[in-house]
């Protein structure tokens, strides 16, 4: 089981299921397998540690690898829940975006309208500028990566994808500056919610892909503007009038 993927594309024995059903199926079936190599590795690293030092480094030893095994599939298995459960993610960068930025002086407005652009699922207005927040999940095994300056998701590009997100956050900076009566630029961003990234964040079609938490940092660190408390809230007010709220279901169907 280590070192393998769960993620089955196209096995008979799983007809007619949903991805995500494979998925929990073939994750529950592998729990015997995960058990005896965790058993494995603990109990050989028991007697090698054992005989270079001491029983009792030994049976440390052994816990602490055991721990780290469960460690890290309880992080694959965890990291795939959005994807399982028929989700994008938004609900989860919410709670991120409100542990983390809210708090430190950014406004966050959730799930606002873009006229003819469909839903913003999370616009951040802080003091390093304004932030157009999407989220995605792929399954475990999606490979998530960018080349040449692209995105490409298990080899193929995402021209529809890069191409609405770009057009909602300019469509967004045109309804705020309007609102507002200045400038406002918006920043597209991406959080990925499970699949598999080999380096993040990185960018894509000048769009920054990270998970949630990375792109938070991100965000922080990459600041495009340098905003008092006072612009921030009357860039927030001018968002709220030009950016309806919206509903999820309705405006990324027609999106």
């Amino acid at each position: 089981m280590f070192g393998s993927s769960i993620y089955l594309r196209d096995r008979p024995a799983f007809t007619g299921g949903s991805p995500q059903a494979v998925y929990e199926e073939l994750w529950q079936r592998g729990r015997k397998g995960r058990l005896r190599t965790r058993a494995f590795l603990a109990a050989a690293t028991l007697v090698l540690c054992g005989l270079l030092v001491n029983a009792v480094f030994g049976v440390v030893m052994a816990v602490v690898v055991a721990a780290a095994d469960t460690l890290v599939h309880w992080r694959i298995y965890s990291a795939s829940r959005v994807w399982r459960l028929g989700l994008r993610g938004e609900q989860r960068m919410n709670r991120f975006l409100r542990y983390t930025l809210e708090r430190r002086g950014h406004r966050v407005l959730h799930a606002r309208t873009v006229p003819e652009h469909g839903i913003a699922d999370a616009l951040v207005v802080g003091p390093g500028g304004v932030w157009l927040v999407h989220n995605e999940a792929w399954s475990p095994g999606a490979e998530v990566s960018q080349h040449g300056g692209r995105l490409f998701i298990d080899g193929r590009t995402q021209s529809k994808l890069v191409a609405g997100l770009t057009a909602r956050a300019e469509a967004a900076a045109a309804a705020i500056s309007r609102a507002a009566g200045t400038p406002v630029t918006v920043t597209p961003v991406l959080a990925v919610h499970g699949g598999k990234l080999a380096r993040t964040p990185f960018t894509a079609d000048g769009i920054v892909f990270a998970p949630p938490l990375k792109l938070i940092r991100w965000m922080r660190r990459n600041p495009t503007a340098d905003r008092s408390a006072e612009e921030i809230e009357a860039i927030t007010r001018a968002a709220v009038r030009a950016l309806p709220v919206g509903s999820h279901g309705s405006a990324h169907a027609a999106a």
